[in-house]
């Protein structure tokens, strides 16, 4: 496959549309990086064990840095108690490493004064000599949703790594191919039974771009505003201007090392894209004034250029914008395919949990799948014994050559609301975005590919993986509905359609689908034009 130009795939730094960030200042002109290379691990249970072994190595002088969405102390991370991500962490602290973290403080906890499994894992992380503090700079209902790592070494720069994606320090994450659930799990929807299955990516990434993901992190701990946002002013239940009220001051990081070197025949090429809302001014970001946008704009320049296939992994796949955004790419090229793979079921349930997230993935797939019923499929998986899987993966590939892995999901809550952080990889050899579509759709089609091509030969072009999964879904969808007579068919894909929603409960879901689940961070200017 011939390389692609840069600037035909990646964004400039002018359209990134964030003039007050320096993670582009070392690029010379570019948003990206090169020299990198990025390993896909594939389930929480792979990427934990690969964390754990990176961290029991790291020594006096090296550097832990993280973000969180969710974490468990308690969480351990190859199944042996002396894993659990506090003492792991806490081991490295007593090393003399400088560990610290910024995990996302809930609204609804502060006002309550909740003491929610994030507020534990920040105080349980604390006292065993990691620094880490709950983070609620963020807008009403908005979430901190970036997930990274950094680790920095101060006398073997080769050695750096930075993880980015969707997994999160916490229960039910440690899944494998197997999808049997984490043992340590958090309840969900009464389909997932008492372990669910957990369908997940993380990017591991060494060389330039770990300088990169380091100065995320490094922009949001040196942000002035008060950790806590104080919502007890925003709505009258208190005034104080007491550390409880403000939340604790992060001590001062020391100088950021410079980027390590490139890796030895790295030939990957990483740009990270971020979602930041639009803040009020008193409390804006002074790295993302206005907000950041780039997921959302990053994806609208890819989709742009697809020509073949479009491989969505995705927790949500909701709204119209998600459509029109596909819709335009397929009506201009004939040949453009679309598979996604998202869950079987949502993950909540109930009139304010399960029917406005059904009312987002109808938004979404409703006109897709009427438009090009023979050009666009959506699955779900599930495992050997029926269990659904549920898919918390997002990742995308574009013609094998555009591929990112992150924590943003493809709805609007992602590309404008909450914080997210993705990376993008184009590899100038060419094999990143195809290694990881085949690899994803071995495991769903049940095969042992190894890196074998004969093993895939029905998936190698874009067209015919398409007619690949559609037959194996339907010979699994088929042998269910016949009473499952007979052996199970091989592969886990499930086919899923539009939900059917009539005009009662669409109006009923629409208002917590709007308000709580897929809420608009934008400016006004860019809502008016509904513009990103």
């Amino acid at each position: 496959m011939p390389y692609p130009d840069d600037v035909e795939w990646l964004l400039t730094p002018g359209e990134r549309g964030n003039g007050q960030t320096r993670l582009d200042d070392g690029h010379q002109g570019r948003a990206w990086s090169e020299g990198n290379l990025v390993r896909p691990l594939i389930h929480g249970a792979t990427y934990f064990a690969e964390l754990y072994q990176r961290i029991e190595a790291t020594g006096a002088g090296d550097s832990i840095v993280f973000t969180d969405w969710q974490g468990d102390p308690d969480e351990q991370l190859t199944g042996e108690p002396s894993s659990e991500v506090m003492a792991v962490l806490g081991r490295a602290a007593a090393r003399g490493v400088d560990v610290r973290g910024l995990v996302w403080h809930s609204h609804i906890a502060a006002v309550t004064d909740a003491e929610g499994d994030n507020a534990e894992f920040g105080a349980r992380l604390r006292a065993h000599g990691v620094e880490a503090w709950l983070d609620m700079r963020v807008r009403n209902r908005g979430s901190h949703h970036q997930k990274l790592i950094v680790l920095r070494h101060r006398d073997d720069p080769t050695r750096d790594v930075a993880f980015v994606g969707g997994i999160d320090l916490c229960h039910s994450r440690r899944d494998d191919a197997t999808h049997a659930g984490d043992p340590q799990s958090y309840e969900m929807a009464a389909e997932y039974g008492a372990t669910p299955p957990w369908h997940d990516v993380q990017a591991e990434i060494s060389g330039p771009a770990v300088h990169d993901v380091e100065t995320v992190f490094r922009e949001r701990w040196e942000d002035p505003a008060p950790l806590n946002g104080s919502p007890r002013r925003w709505w009258g239940l208190r005034r104080s201007s007491s550390p409880s009220a403000t939340g604790p001051t992060p001590s001062p990081l020391p100088a950021q090392r410079p980027p390590p070197p490139p890796v030895p025949g790295g030939t990957h090429v990483v740009q990270l894209l971020r979602t930041y809302p639009k803040l009020p001014s008193s409390r804006d970001y002074p790295f993302a004034r206005g907000g950041e946008r780039s997921v959302a704009r990053g994806y609208a320049k890819a989709i742009e250029h697809a020509r073949r296939l479009v491989y969505v992994e995705d927790q949500y796949l909701w709204g119209h914008h998600v459509a029109q955004m596909f819709t335009t790419a397929l009506e201009r090229n004939p040949d453009l395919h679309l598979i996604g793979v998202v869950p079987l079921f949502t993950d909540l349930e109930g009139v304010l949990g399960r029917l406005p997230q059904l009312e987002g993935r109808r938004r979404a797939m409703r006109d897709l799948l009427r438009k090009f019923p023979d050009r666009v499929a959506i699955y779900g998986l599930e495992n050997h014994a029926g269990v659904p899987v549920y898919v918390h993966a997002k990742a995308c590939i574009v013609d094998d050559t555009w591929a990112t892995i992150g924590s943003d999901n493809f709805n609007r809550r992602s590309w404008t609301h909450d914080s997210e952080l993705s990376a993008v990889v184009i590899d100038r050899d060419g094999e990143f975005g195809r290694h990881l579509r085949l690899t994803l759709a071995a495991e769903h089609l049940d095969r042992e590919w190894g890196d074998r091509d004969d093993a895939m030969a029905d998936c190698l072009e874009p067209a015919d993986m398409f007619a690949t999964f559609a037959a194996s879904a339907a010979r699994l969808d088929t042998w269910w509905h016949g009473g499952q007579t007979g052996p199970r068919p091989e592969g886990r894909l499930r086919r899923i359609e539009s939900p059917e929603l009539g005009l009662l409960t669409r109006a009923v879901a629409s208002v917590p689908y709007a308000l709580l689940h897929d809420p608009d961070g934008r400016p006004r200017r860019l809502r008016r034009a509904d513009d990103f």
